[in-house]
């Protein structure tokens, strides 16, 4: 059993679901086969993305207390480990991936679930530099990963 994990965005005020968000989605939807568990994750985008979900409904679901990555990680590898899953497969942003890739790796860590980042097309200079800035925080919300293991 494999978990399709699709991290939120939602930095602007508008009504609906951000582009950012929206293409994370499309990208999951290639993704996801229909004996997948689609793990929706983000407050408050995870009710919108499965409002939006073009699949399968009865395999979706939906976590919209997490805040961060590092909770979607620890959220994630909680699941899987309960459920057995195989393998876990990110969905983010390409600019995401390897600080999503370094929590979640964190947060399965020993537990031999395999774990695969996949990036979806977004992109602008505000959210480069935001990436960029949220490094600073890793080592904080590493510990946070960890803790919801």
């Amino acid at each position: 059993m494999r978990i399709v994990a699709v991290l939120g965005y939602s930095a602007w005020r508008g009504i609906g679901l951000h582009p950012v968000c929206a293409a994370r989605l499309a990208v999951a939807a290639e993704l996801a086969a229909e004996e997948d568990i689609v793990l929706l994750t983000g407050r408050p985008e995870a009710g919108l993305m499965r409002e939006a979900w073009p699949g399968n409904r009865n395999a979706v679901v939906c976590d919209d207390g997490a805040r961060v990555t590092a909770d979607s990680a620890a959220l994630v590898a909680r699941m899987a480990r309960e459920l057995g899953a195989r393998e876990i497969v990110v969905v983010t942003s390409w600019w995401h991936c390897r600080r999503a890739r370094v929590l979640f790796q964190r947060a399965v860590g020993g537990s031999g679930i395999a774990l695969r980042t996949v990036g979806a097309a977004s992109c602008s200079a505000r959210l480069l530099v935001r990436e960029a800035a949220a490094f600073a925080a890793l080592p904080l919300h590493l510990r946070r990963a960890r803790s919801g293991a």
